[in-house]
């Protein structure tokens, strides 16, 4: 059977024709790896777990909206405009319904990653009557739908520079939306997945977010989807939009990218139930999303099968981010383990591997500028979480997570119980969360239009991997002075005891500051 595709370019309408068993590709192996955790023995489908959505408009739902039948049984929970009730047939968005689809579409021809979960979304409205206060306003109100557990938000919209208020706009960290989505991830314990900037002039905030996850969209190579799009923004932008694709990338040293997912080519349901091909970080960042809804189930289920061992510390969004990054793929483990069972060679626009870039060369860059850590494996990802937590007071095994709370000056140690093994890597990350407050003119505890944030600053927080053979020996460290992400992948030359250290280097605010970790290694014979 066959399924004929739709795909408009810019002013062509082309047809294309693929076989049904091939629209779930970016799912698959080749690119996420989650149809295996769909089916037995993991059985996830997102179910019990709410997830979120904000975009300029919204898709449609059975009973409010006139639909496709194959739309009927959609999992969306509630559909808003801004913060009030969404009315019949108004704001609906193509955009908004193919990037819903790719999280929860429950037809059997065309799947989402968690058919299952509960999806709650939200409409801005038209840009001519709204700014970033009306964003922010309706970001907020779906981040308090299920009496506020609405873990994972998605963002495949953004603001222009050219609409930021501000004297001086700039992707600094400080504009109104990207300080309510920091604000809203600690206070509504969220993660928000931003759709990366593609570097044309577009919608670059709130891609200078500190406490979510910003991703890059990844097109196929050698079979797999593991090397970033050109579209995507490139480390040296040049041609004709060079100093105006400048401006859309972090100022400073502060990487954007956190992680890279599927986009190039996505099939996707629009509002009329018609399968089209899609491209862009837009539909890269709802694999994220909807793969945490996964995640979430598989927490709940482990913490129900194991309540004397598990606490629902999972549930924190440093946790989360943490697992996400640390399992990413980088280079294909060639079946000894070495690798840590990565599935592919991830490559950056100019086909330079993770060994080449700044981010393995430089203890002081975490993030690669154009894969952040590396290509979402959310089966990995899965396996990172099942692994289970560890306390810093005992010795771990090679492969976790953990959050905790950490003190100035201080420093955790995670002594690894058994050896290491020679000519193999470790991966450690770490995530914590720069500090904005709201300045509540009203003491209502939510953010009203008319108010603004507190940027209080990001505590230093360093990550090292230490040698206990003959002695203590820093053997690598993860340093940035400006990012709220640490990650280290770092060979081990010898066989032998080795742990892992996270400090608490620089005060900015607050004294105690908490945090998300996860480890992978391979342990030696």
């Amino acid at each position: 059977m066959k399924q004929k595709i739709l795909c408009l370019t810019a002013i062509n309408l082309i047809s294309f024709t693929f076989p049904v068993n091939a629209l779930n590709e970016s799912l698959s192996e080749t690119g996420i790896d989650v149809l295996r955790l769909q089916q037995a023995p993991y059985n996830l489908q997102g179910r019990k777990i709410s997830i979120g959505q904000v975009e300029i408009g919204r898709p449609k739902k059975f009973a409010l909206d006139k639909l496709n039948p194959l739309h009927k049984k959609l999992p969306i929970a509630r559909l808003f405009y801004r913060n009030e009730p969404a009315q019949p047939n108004t704001n609906i968005d193509n955009h908004a319904m193919m990037v819903a689809s790719i999280m929860i579409s429950n037809h059997k021809g065309l799947r989402g990653i968690a058919p299952s979960a509960k999806l709650y979304s939200g409409a801005v409205g038209s840009l001519k009557s709204a700014g970033q206060p009306e964003e922010c306003l309706t970001t907020q109100n779906i981040a308090l739908q299920n009496s506020g557990n609405v873990r994972a938000i998605n963002l495949s919209f953004g603001e222009s520079l050219a609409r930021d208020d501000r004297e001086t706009p700039q992707l600094d960290g400080n504009a109104l939306l990207t300080q309510c989505l920091d604000w809203s991830a600690r206070v509504h314990n969220v993660v928000y997945v931003v759709a990366g900037n593609q570097g044309r002039g577009g919608i670059p905030i709130p891609t200078d977010n500190y406490n979510g996850i910003t991703t890059a969209y990844s097109m196929r190579k050698d079979g797999f989807f593991s090397k970033v799009d050109f579209a995507n923004l490139s480390l040296s932008p040049m041609g004709i939009g060079k100093a105006l694709i400048r401006q859309e990338i972090n100022v400073g040293a502060r990487r954007s990218v956190t992680l890279l997912a599927p986009g190039n080519k996505i099939n996707v349901y629009n509002v009329d139930g018609i399968v089209e091909q899609v491209t862009g970080s837009s539909f890269a960042a709802p694999h994220i999303t909807g793969s945490i809804a996964l995640l979430l189930e598989a927490g709940n289920n482990f913490l129900q099968q194991n309540p004397t061992s598990w606490t629902k510390d999972y549930q924190n969004h440093e946790v989360i981010k943490a697992i996400l990054l640390n399992s990413a793929d980088k280079l294909k483990d060639n079946g000894d383990g070495n690798l840590l069972g990565m599935t592919r060679n991830v490559f950056t626009q100019n086909n330079k591997t993770w060994l080449e870039s700044d981010a393995y060369l430089n203890p002081e860059i975490p993030l690669d500028m154009q894969m952040g850590t590396g290509h979402l494996n959310t089966m990995r990802a899965y396996k990172q979480l099942k692994s289970g937590q560890y306390n810093y007071k005992e010795k771990v095994s090679n492969i976790g997570w953990n959050y905790s709370k950490i003190e100035i000056k201080d420093s955790h140690d995670y002594m690894i119980q058994k050896p290491l093994k020679a000519n193999s890597y470790i991966s450690i990350t770490l995530t914590w969360d720069r500090l904005v407050e709201l300045n509540d003119q009203n003491n209502n505890q939510e953010y009203d239009i008319g108010e603004n944030f507190i940027n209080k600053g990001l505590n230093n927080l360093d990550l090292e991997l230490i040698s206990n053979n003959n002695g203590e020996k820093i053997i690598c460290s993860s340093v940035s002075k400006v990012d709220s992400v640490e990650h280290i992948f770092c060979p081990i030359s010898e066989t032998g005891e080795y742990k892992i250290r996270v400090k608490f280097t620089n005060q900015v605010h607050q004294g105690i500051q908490s945090y998300g970790l996860a480890w992978q290694s391979q342990v030696g014979l």
